[in-house]
């Protein structure tokens, strides 16, 4: 099974693809980890895309274009993969559709999760990150049990600089001039479906388990 998962930035596409990719067996792709991957281990596409993402800019198809396919056809995605955080835009979903096309591959699904700017605000304004482990903590759902200190190895939570509201502010900016368009693209193909992720874990979890089954 082939999935896309697209959305505005904060709608929880990383949590729910994680979950839905172990439910199918199959490989989730996170743009954002493998690009974040690349910046942490300092690659020449680390280097580059880190200057994009500090700024809350979506990094340019050219580097991302080469990675993404070498991992759909990598061993580990030949039972299927979720794509999380890609395509963004139009012209990226036009070439994945030539890069599947060139390996005999289709989408089956594409889930758009839909929510509100002032839920994205709220739920992106208040992440925290341990400044050692990375383990992920929110000030509003998932608190940690001492403030400002991490559960897993009581390091320092940090906010990262790209979950400033004002950065944020300008991501879904970014999102709705680059990204919204996809809903044009994709949207009276007989794959898409749409999704409220305003709801619940668990409610929209549910909701994406019926849009893929169906």
């Amino acid at each position: 099974m082939n999935i896309i998962l697209f959305g505005p930035p904060g709608v929880g596409k990383g949590t729910q693809g994680a979950n839905l990719s172990k439910e199918f067996g199959i490989v989730h792709l996170a743009m954002g980890d493998l690009l974040r991957s690349a910046v942490a281990e300092k690659t020449d596409l680390g280097l580059k895309a880190k200057s994009f993402m500090d700024a809350g800019e979506l990094v340019t198809d050219d580097l991302v274009i080469g990675l993404i396919e070498e991992r759909i056809v990598a061993d580990d995605a030949k039972n299927g993969f979720l794509l999380d955080g890609f395509p963004r835009n139009v012209a990226q979903a036009i070439a994945l559709n030539e890069m599947l096309s060139k390996h005999s591959l289709s989408l089956d699904h594409v889930v758009f999760m839909d929510a509100s700017k002032k839920a994205l605000l709220e739920r992106l304004t208040g992440r925290l990150t341990c400044s050692a482990c990375g383990f992920g903590f929110h000030r509003h759902y998932s608190p940690p049990k001492i403030a400002g200190q991490c559960d897993q190895c009581a390091s320092p939570l940090v906010q990262r600089a790209d979950d400033t509201e004002k950065v944020i502010s300008h991501r879904l900016e970014v999102y709705a001039e680059q990204t919204a368009p996809l809903l044009d693209f994709y949207g009276n193909e007989d794959m898409f479906c749409k999704v409220n992720a305003e709801a619940g874990m668990g409610e929209v979890y549910a909701s994406l388990l019926v849009a893929v089954k169906g």
